[in-house]
C-alpha cells in the first residue's frame, strides 16, 4: 500500500534553507569581521613601527645636527687660532726682517752718505738722506742692489740743496750738499734665498756676513732710529 506525506514538507524545507542561509551569513559577516580587526591590527603594528622608526631617525638628525654645530664651532676655533698663529709668525718675521734691515742699511751705506729718514710702508722703503756727491748715492744703490735683503732702488730725487723736506740743511751738512730721495723693496725669504745662493758660487760675501762699518754708521743709525 503506497504511502502518501501529507505534512508540509516543502515549507519545512524552505525553512531549513533560510535558517542555513542565516548561518552561513553569520559566519561569513563573522568571519569578515575578524579579517578587517587582523588586518587592522597588522597595519596598525606595521604604522606603529614605522613612526618608532621615523622617531629614531629624527633622534638621530638631530644628534648629527647638534655635532654638525659643535664641529662648526671647533672650526671656527680653530681658524681663529691658526690666524692667531699667522700673525704671531708674521709679527716675529717682521721683527727678525726690521733687525736684519738696520743691519744692511748699516752695512751698505757708504762714506759720504749719511740717511735722514726712512719710512715703510707694506714692502716698500722710503729712503731720504744726504751725500757728498751723486756718485755717493749710485754707490748707495749699487750697494743695496747687491744686498740680500734689498732690491730695486729706485731714486726719485736728487738736488743741490734742500732736495727734500724730510732732509732740511743745516750747518752740519755743508759737506754734504745734495739731498737725495729712493724708493727699494724688501725681497721675500724665497728671493732672498735665490740671491743668496747665486751669489754663493761667485766668492762673494754674503749679505749676512759681517763686513767693515764706515766712519758715519753710527750717526746714519741715529738719524734713521
Amino acid at each position: 500500500m503506497a504511502r502518501i506525506n501529507l505534512l508540509p514538507w516543502r515549507a519545512e524545507r524552505r525553512k531549513q534553507r533560510q535558517k542555513d542561509f542565516v548561518t552561513l551569513l553569520g559566519g561569513a559577516l563573522i568571519a569578515g569581521v575578524a579579517l578587517v580587526f587582523a588586518g587592522s591590527s597588522y597595519y596598525d603594528g606595521q604604522i606603529e613601527g614605522q613612526t618608532a622608526r621615523n622617531d629614531l631617525l629624527k633622534q638621530r638628525i638631530a644628534e648629527a645636527v647638534a655635532q654638525n654645530e659643535e664641529i662648526k664651532t671647533v672650526e671656527a676655533r680653530k681658524a681663529s687660532l691658526l690666524q692667531r698663529k699667522d700673525v704671531i709668525e708674521e709679527l716675529q718675521a717682521d721683527r727678525s726682517q726690521n733687525v736684519r734691515l738696520f743691519e744692511e742699511l748699516v752695512r751698505t751705506i757708504p762714506d759720504g752718505v749719511r740717511l735722514v729718514t726712512i719710512k715703510q710702508v707694506g714692502q716698500e722703503l722710503t729712503l731720504a738722506g744726504r751725500s757728498q756727491s751723486e756718485s755717493r748715492v749710485s754707490a748707495y744703490m749699487r750697494n743695496l742692489e747687491a744686498s740680500g735683503l734689498i732690491n730695486n732702488p729706485r731714486l726719485s730725487i736728487i738736488k743741490a740743496g734742500d732736495a727734500t723736506q724730510a732732509a732740511p740743511a743745516s750747518p752740519a751738512d755743508r759737506s754734504l750738499p745734495f739731498g737725495f730721495e729712493m724708493t727699494v723693496t724688501l725681497r721675500s725669504t724665497s728671493e732672498e734665498a735665490e740671491a743668496e745662493e747665486s751669489a754663493a758660487p761667485d766668492g762673494s760675501v754674503p749679505s749676512n756676513a759681517p763686513a767693515a762699518v764706515p766712519s758715519n754708521v753710527p750717526t746714519a743709525a741715529a738719524q734713521a732710529s
